[in-house]
């Protein structure tokens, strides 16, 4: 979308002018031609050359009548030789003056003035005392440079703020939001993929802006703010575009951090500017993205109540209550953590209607894919419900990356049109990162064959666990292998059999390393993260613990939050605690006791894995398949 920044007459801004090197310049070309008119007035550059001579030499010139003229200046003497004074300065060359200055001793010589009447010698006096007009130009040219600096700081500043509302020097009150006219809102509903429960909810703000009448005869009021909450990437910015642009009216678009200034009271003037001009605007979407940086929760003791943040949230509450029912001005809010918002914020009356973006299920991944990879030539091969398919927990913003990564590993092998193969690469060097340069040696490899071939193996052999889709021995980032899983549809429950195996699969790693080598290794620290994360949450949140019953406990919850507290009161005794430990682990144990029988019992496909995996580095579920039925003739 094309952006323009507007001031508050809602003339385009220009482009930024002369940039800081220049402004440099300016200064110093003033600060050069000042010296100069201050060296011209105290006379430096006006002044002939004169030597410098002893007074006695003085007294032995006027004497011999070669001194036409003298000005007296307190003890300076200078004067003008009737014929030119020449004075050695190397061997053999000499140089002439016509001018001389010498400096009278501190005593009184009373035969000085006689010397020089007889010599029919010029005499002028003057005085010591510098005129009134160069004591002040001494006194103000310091200021002077000073005013010059703030004159050109103040202007190239004006035209950096030219571009926003009322930009100027003591603009920084006035709202930074960038405006969007109707014609420049050209994003609609077609251009947001999925997202359709969201956009039903907001189809509803798009036609009360575009007939706020209709709803005004029977008294309904359309809701002040809307809150998009989702994960990050999720297309809560687009969505609120597509809103003004289906709506057709102009968008206002700002950030929360925008209204925090170290000044105080700045951030809820920005505010109020931002409303006012809104409201002249109306019908328009004022859009705020990360409402969470002024909106956190008030209360925490942390700046007291005169905080800036907590004066730009109280203004814009107030602006909110201040729409009359039927102003024709919606507030869309985003934000990926709404537990921190002030409650302030989502009572009726204000964020009263809060949207939930979630991340995109498999036929919305493949519409998102579908419009990214609209403008990428794309090869026969390539399946985009099978890309969707394997790309579970990818956002919006993540989908769009992995068509701009497969599109730059194409064009960096020379190829013209973008193929399976560089999706899936794209997709494995998004999640575990580009291939490594350093080769493991062959004692290290053979330990990731059986790790990788021991995840692959319980994979197939155990029920409930989602389909396996490839496995590598090649290093990729901080992971030397990797196994990759792919459930068939999407899930949206857990049931304790699939949480029981997708543990035994995550040990199946290191089980096949003990088993094999009698020896443990640090390769299995993720793997042991997740399977202590999966049982904990099994215990603790989701009620599948036999000797706990169907109770949750606060344990493991985190608020990296300041507005909320930072240390949290459990609501569970010692003894609790305890039991929750105890249980973590006996379910850790159980599996791997499980995971442990089943690769003894199946050693002979567990080498045949790894041995493969050591001659292929990678191997395909078809692939694997043909192995496990060798295994068992």
């Amino acid at each position: 979308m094309e952006e323009k920044r507007l001031d508050s007459r809602g003339e385009a801004g220009g482009q930024q002018g002369v940039g800081g090197k220049f402004v440099l310049w300016r200064f110093l070309l003033w600060a050069v031609i000042l010296t100069f008119l201050f060296s011209y007035i105290f006379g430096s550059f006006t002044s002939p050359e004169r030597v410098s001579i002893s007074y006695s030499s003085f007294k032995s010139e006027v004497r011999s009548g070669n001194v036409s003229s003298v000005l007296i200046q307190g003890e300076q003497i200078n004067g003008e030789f009737r014929q030119e004074y020449g004075r050695e300065v190397m061997e053999g060359d000499t140089v002439a003056y016509s001018h001389f200055t010498t400096v009278k001793p501190s005593f009184e010589d009373g035969e000085l003035m006689g010397l020089l009447e007889g010599g029919n010698v010029e005499v002028t006096a003057q005085s010591t005392e510098s005129s009134w007009i160069v004591s002040s130009l001494i006194l103000l040219l310091p200021w002077i440079l000073i005013i010059l600096y703030f004159v050109y700081a103040g202007s190239r500043m004006q035209k950096q703020m030219k571009g926003f509302p009322g930009g100027g020097l003591f603009s920084v009150g006035k709202s930074r939001a960038k405006r969007f006219q109707k014609e420049m809102t050209t994003v609609s509903y077609n251009e947001v993929a999925g997202l359709s429960n969201p956009k039903k909810d907001l189809s509803e703000i798009v036609e009360y802006l575009k007939e706020p009448k209709k709803f005004a005869k029977l008294g309904a009021t359309i809701p002040k703010g809307v809150l998009l909450m989702g994960p990050p990437g999720t297309g809560k910015t687009l969505l609120a575009k597509a809103t003004a642009g289906e709506a057709g009216v102009p968008f206002f678009s700002t950030s929360g951090s925008e209204f925090i200034e170290m000044f105080v009271g700045v951030g809820a003037s920005r505010v109020r500017d931002m409303f006012e001009t809104a409201k002249k605007e109306a019908p328009a979407i004022i859009f705020i993205d990360e409402l969470d940086s002024v909106g956190r929760a008030r209360g925490t003791g942390l700046g007291g109540s005169h905080d800036e943040r907590e004066q730009t949230l109280n203004q814009i509450l107030n602006e909110m209550d201040g729409f009359n029912p039927h102003e024709s001005v919606v507030v869309i809010a985003a934000t990926n953590r709404p537990d921190v918002l002030d409650s302030a914020l989502t009572r009726p009356g204000r964020f009263d209607r809060q949207i939930a973006l979630e991340l995109p299920q498999k036929t919305s991944r493949a519409q998102i894919l579908q419009i990214h990879a609209s403008h990428v030539p794309l090869s026969p091969d390539v399946n985009l419900e099978k890309v969707a398919q394997r790309t579970v927990g990818f956002s919006g913003a993540d989908l769009k990356n992995l068509v701009n990564e497969a599109a730059l590993l194409a064009a960096r092998v020379g190829k013209k049109e973008v193929g399976y193969s560089d999706f899936q690469e794209a997709q494995d060097k998004i999640l575990l990162g580009s291939q490594r340069e350093d080769k493991l040696d062959d004692k290290e490899k053979e330990i990731v064959a059986y790790h990788e071939a021991g995840h692959a193996l319980v994979a197939k052999l155990l029920p409930d666990t989602d389909p396996l889709q490839k496995v590598t021995i090649i290093a990729r980032g901080r992971a030397l292998g990797s196994t990759e899983q792919i459930p068939e549809n999407d899930r949206h429950n857990f049931n304790r059999r699939y949480l029981l195996s997708r543990i035994s699969v995550a040990l199946g790693g290191r089980v096949s390393e003990r088993l094999v080598f009698d020896e443990l290794t640090s390769g299995a620290a993720q793997d042991l993260r997740q399977v202590t994360q999966v049982a904990r949450k099994m215990v603790c949140q989701w009620g599948m613990s036999d000797k706990l019953g169907p109770a949750t406990f606060s344990q493991g919850e985190e608020h990296q939050f300041l507005g909320r507290e930072l240390m949290q009161q459990k609501d569970f005794s010692e003894h609790t605690a305890q039991l929750i430990d105890e249980e973590v682990q006996r379910i850790i144990l159980d599996q791997e006791k499980r995971t442990t029988q089943l690769l003894t019992q199946n050693r002979k496909k567990l080498d045949l894995l790894a041995h493969a995996l050591l001659a292929n580095e990678t191997l395909e579920n078809g692939e694997i398949d043909k192995i496990l039925i060798q295994g068992a003739s």
